[in-house]
């Protein structure tokens, strides 16, 4: 099966090259950036993709490829550091921005005259198709690669994150891109099938950059596809059960999306009777949380489900807690003590296995990512507790949806035969209402968000709104502010409503919900839930903010 190897250099949007590669039907395999390239890590790999990075060509942390790469006759395509990496690798030169270029920023591009005289043949011609709006993707993933008209001239909306620039072009190199503010944002190799942009084709709000990807991946490289989700089923039954054997495994289950698909991929892969799931009910849960999972889970035919009622030693925790970081990692640890002492309680013997929903946005935004560059965002739960740590060092933590995002599980839940109500579900955090209460969580605030949260839910849902958002939720502010109930002067919660569009998670837009809707969703809360006495709608994007407010 053709495969494009990716050199993770630490970006927040590695993932996303690779899923879009995947998206394209085409095997795509991440290691770190600066890894050995071996003939066993070369196996079938038509071309190479160089990632961005947070850091510096320049800086000491700036991981370098093994140059063996330069020297293989194999395509490249740099992606930010990735060309500016390939700049300097090759006697050019890379110096600081005066101001970061950053965001939506337009592109220009020129196919030359003569473009079969560069990249060693008809690459560079095909490469260009992918910025060229009259050409389908199709024609793009077709037999015979697309091409562009010599001498035609386009213009793109990319995405761009960078301190840098290229100032002055390595070996062999030609530009023929141009950022708005005249930086190189194209280049091409004279004679080899190597190419370089700099901004993030990757991302969604790139226009046509799907299209660029694909034709690096078929035009350049070759690659015919072979790969879908049936075969990720495949390998990951078979790596589960070559891996645990009959050793029991314990996933603890939220009753969201992943961990659901998890349990669903553990029951259908392994003996149900090694699978037990445990739930806990933290107190931090959605509204008739619990009832829902225990009806959801016995549809999938659990055999062992242990339903844990925690919700004061999860308040007593958190009681005086309100920096995010310290919430989320309280949350984390009593997860995995509790989850100690009831597998005592189980029996399980030592060998047991601890499997979790993590997905890879968990991952990297933990700066857990392939490469060792990845800078953390925020801790989950369950990838930057201590504890979990040291689990994940002992080799005994199962993450079979840890390469994937959300709409892809959503996809291998289909797949699987879960109920549709289920994988439609919008996202809910690990931590639950914990890092949706800002400042100190109470059982009082929960209430009060549990109630809020289900009234704006359930109004989506009867609107028919629900489906084209990607996730939506109510967010507790740690402030009062002064009202009227009635004749009497009050002190009420402020609540946020939160609702976002998204293909992937990695990045995304506010949900432009009309007045009316909006309105109305709020006059229905502040009149049902007597403690709210004030609703404000958030319109950040991510980035820069993240979807979630802790």
């Amino acid at each position: 099966m053709d495969k494009i190897l990716i050199l993770d250099f630490g970006s927040q949007t590695t993932q996303l090259i690779g899923r879009r590669i995947r998206e394209l039907g085409v095997y795509a395999e991440i290691i770190p950036g600066d890894a050995a390239v071996t003939d066993e890590t070369l196996a079938d790999v038509k071309g190479i993709i160089l990632s961005g990075s947070p850091e510096s060509v320049y800086s000491p942390d700036g991981e370098v490829p093994d140059q063996r790469i330069y020297s293989l006759g194999l395509p490249l395509l740099g992606i930010c550091y990735g060309i500016q990496r390939m700049t300097v690798d090759n006697g050019g030169t890379v110096e600081a921005l005066p101001e970061r270029e950053y965001g939506s920023l337009e592109v220009n591009l020129t196919v030359p005259d003569d473009p079969g005289k560069l990249a060693g043949g008809d690459a560079a011609a095909a490469f260009f198709s992918g910025f060229d709006g009259t050409v389908p993707l199709d024609a793009i993933r077709g037999s015979t690669a697309a091409k562009s008209k010599p001498g035609a001239s386009f213009s793109i909306n990319s995405w761009m994150s960078h301190g840098d620039t290229i100032t002055k072009l390595g070996r062999g190199f030609r530009q023929f891109g141009t950022s708005l503010h005249g930086a190189p944002a194209v280049l091409v190799h004279e004679e080899r099938p190597w190419f370089g942009v700099q901004f993030h084709p990757e991302v969604t709000h790139n226009e046509r950059g799907t299209e660029i990807i694909a034709g690096f991946v078929f035009g350049v490289c070759g690659c015919k596809p072979g790969w879908s989700m049936e075969q990720y089923i495949e390998e990951v039954r078979a790596s589960l059960g070559q891996r645990v054997g009959a050793n029991p495994v314990l996933l603890l289950i939220s009753g969201g999306v992943d961990s659901t698909v998890a349990g669903a991929l553990l029951l259908k892969t392994l003996n149900p009777d090694q699978v037990h799931l445990m739930y806990m009910d933290t107190g931090l849960m959605r509204k008739n949380e619990t009832e829902t999972v225990r009806v959801n889970l016995e549809r999938l035919g659990a055999k062992h489900l242990h339903i844990i009622h925690c919700e004061n030693e999860f308040l007593s925790a958190l009681k005086g807690l309100t920096d995010p970081e310290a919430k989320r990692k309280a949350i984390g640890d009593l997860f995995i003590t509790i989850q100690e002492r009831e597998v005592t309680r189980l029996g399980l013997p030592d060998s047991y296995f601890l499997a979790q929903g993590t997905l890879y946005t968990d991952l990297i935004e933990s700066g857990k990512g392939i490469g060792k560059k990845a800078h953390l965002i925020k801790s989950h739960h369950n990838v930057g507790s201590p504890l979990v740590d040291a689990k994940r060092k002992a080799g005994r933590i199962i993450e079979p949806l840890d390469r994937l995002y959300k709409d892809e599980v959503r996809s291998l839940g289909r797949i699987l035969g879960i109920d549709e109500d289920v994988v439609r579900r919008h996202p809910f955090p690990g931590p639950g209402l914990g890092v949706r209460i800002l400042g100190e969580v109470t059982k009082e605030k929960c209430d009060i968000l549990r109630d809020a949260d289900a009234i704006y839910i359930e109004e989506l849902k009867k609107r028919g709104l629900y489906d084209e958002i990607w996730q939506a939720f109510a967010v507790l502010l740690p402030i009062r502010s002064v009202g009227v109930a009635g004749d009497v002067r009050k002190y009420s919660w402020v609540l946020a409503l939160r609702a976002i569009t998204s293909d992937d998670g990695m990045t995304a837009d506010v949900y432009p919900f009309s007045m009316k809707d909006l309105l109305e969703i709020s006059t229905l809360i502040t009149n049902t839930v007597t403690d709210i006495g004030r609703v404000t709608y958030d319109i950040s994007s991510k980035p820069p903010a993240t979807i979630e407010w802790e």
